[in-house]
């Protein structure tokens, strides 16, 4: 039921380093690549994705690339990997068994809900780690 690849993890430190540029500004695709560890020639179908499901927007041209085409308040993890991953939320028949699937039921609400965290969350985690960083020196 629950599994997360390499593509919603690489899509989400994408997503993050957009949300950490000014509103007018873009970045290459090269440069969210480096910047967040990514192997270009996968993200680049990671943000076509993003893309066509309305999260991103991208700028033609010489000057062009790739923002943010809403907040990162208004993305939540779960609107990425429903983008990205197959079935993630899919319906488990367990008809033979009502307790079997009262429980995937429930797991599956508990999970959902879980999965609401929007993406502007990301800077109280990176503040945490600088904080952290910073105690460890």
């Amino acid at each position: 039921m629950i599994g997360i690849s390499s593509k919603t993890i690489y899509a989400i430190a994408a997503l993050q380093e957009l949300g950490a540029i000014p509103d007018k500004e873009v970045l290459k695709i090269k440069e969210i690549a480096t910047k967040a560890s990514i192997p270009q020639n996968f993200l680049e179908q990671i943000l076509l994705e993003l893309k066509k499901q309305g999260l991103l927007v991208s700028i033609k041209g010489a000057y062009g690339g790739y923002k943010l085409a809403k907040s990162l308040s208004d993305i939540t993890l779960k609107d990425v990997v429903l983008i990205l991953e197959s079935d993630i939320f899919s319906d488990i028949d367990q008809k033979n068994d009502p307790a079997l699937q009262l429980f995937w039921d429930d797991l599956k609400q508990k999970v959902s809900t879980v999965f609401e965290i929007p993406l502007s969350e990301l800077k109280n985690y990176q503040l945490k780690a600088n904080h952290i960083l910073n105690y460890s020196i």
